[in-house]
């Protein structure tokens, strides 16, 4: 059973303040539209988003930046905060964990990220149009991956521990006290109750992780064909994604090589030497990216390629909707 801590807010926020000496913190913070992850500063800490769903960035951009040197040596630095990080993410993060920290052939740039940031979620007390991580058996609430989730509840901030480094920080650096009665918990236990509900109405008729991938599979070439007579290849569906990871090495001058994040997407993805190319046609790219979620990384791996963001839909230039898509083939 999961342990809670609390702490008024103005008291969190301060501690968070002073902490900023020690640490990198960012939240997700109000940024208009939907929120975004921003260091926090005596200005915007007022501005923290607590239990809404998604923050347009992706968490894999604090552990794989678009471009990064990795022949650089690795310098120590401040450990990092990041606040306010939605389930899907969380989830996300086991799938990058087991690419780039496999003990036969480890990232050690990733590692050094990944050891030196506290994850704190947050759970999601609201959906957005395309959230549909429930389908994929995602809950909108962490419970294992991070290190700590947090509930806005009045004026007070409700700790959950999911790590014991995340125990210690709290015991560490904040003036929280543990919860003991059960009202606090049983207003929590609704509140993921009602989410996941409203999810799984909002979805019904949406296949399982499993069976999209068994249909995606076995779908006709027709299929891509249509679907993918919308897409312009410009790579915002898998540079949103929170799972999406391919990159390239350049070399520059100097004996350095970038790593610089790719996308099955775009045009040449598969060109190699003398200009053969396997997805040089539009809907082989289409169908690649659904069968590398769907049927090649469940194969290989046991973190799900797909956390049900639904940050593609949203990024679509094209308004392609990999939902309604799996809808029909499940028909």
């Amino acid at each position: 059973m999961n342990s809670y801590y609390s702490i008024k807010r103005e008291n969190w926020e301060a501690d968070l303040i002073k902490l900023s000496d020690l640490f990198g913190i960012y939240a997700a913070t109000e940024n208009g539209h939907l929120p975004e992850y921003e260091p926090v500063n005596t200005g915007n800490i007022g501005n923290m988003v607590y239990n809404r769903p998604k923050p347009s960035t992706p968490l894999k951009t604090f552990f794989l930046p678009v471009k990064e040197n990795v022949t650089e040596e690795i310098r120590p630095g401040k450990q990092r905060i990041i606040i306010g990080v939605p389930n899907c993410d969380v989830t996300a993060l086991r799938l990058l964990d087991e690419i780039y920290m496999d003990s036969s052939f480890e990232d050690m740039y990733y590692r050094h990220k990944r050891e030196n940031t506290y994850i704190i979620a947050s759970d999601c007390f609201d959906v957005l149009e395309h959230c549909h991580c429930v389908s994929y058996n995602v809950m909108p609430y962490a419970d294992s991956t991070a290190d700590l989730s947090i509930i806005l509840k009045g004026d007070d901030v409700i700790i959950r521990i999911i790590s014991g480094r995340g125990e210690q920080l709290i015991k560490d650096h904040f003036r929280a006290v543990p919860v003991t009665g059960k009202d606090i918990t049983s207003f929590i236990a609704t509140r993921q109750r009602e989410v996941v509900e409203i999810l799984s109405r909002m979805n019904k008729g949406l296949p399982d992780y499993i069976t999209t991938g068994d249909l995606v599979n076995s779908a006709d070439e027709k299929v891509w064909h249509h679907h993918s007579l919308r897409c312009v290849s410009c790579g915002a569906c898998t540079a949103i994604c929170p799972t999406c990871t391919c990159f390239l090495l350049i070399d520059k001058p100097g004996f350095h090589k970038l790593k610089q994040l790719d996308a099955c997407q775009y045009p040449g993805f598969e060109r190699v030497a003398g200009g053969e190319d396997s997805l040089a046609e539009l809907p082989k790219r289409f169908r690649n990216r659904y069968m590398c979620k769907y049927v090649w990384k469940p194969a290989r791996f046991s973190g799900i390629a797909c956390t049900g963001c639904g940050r593609c839909i949203e990024a679509c230039i094209g308004k392609i909707n990999k939902n309604e898509i799996f809808r029909e083939l499940a028909k």
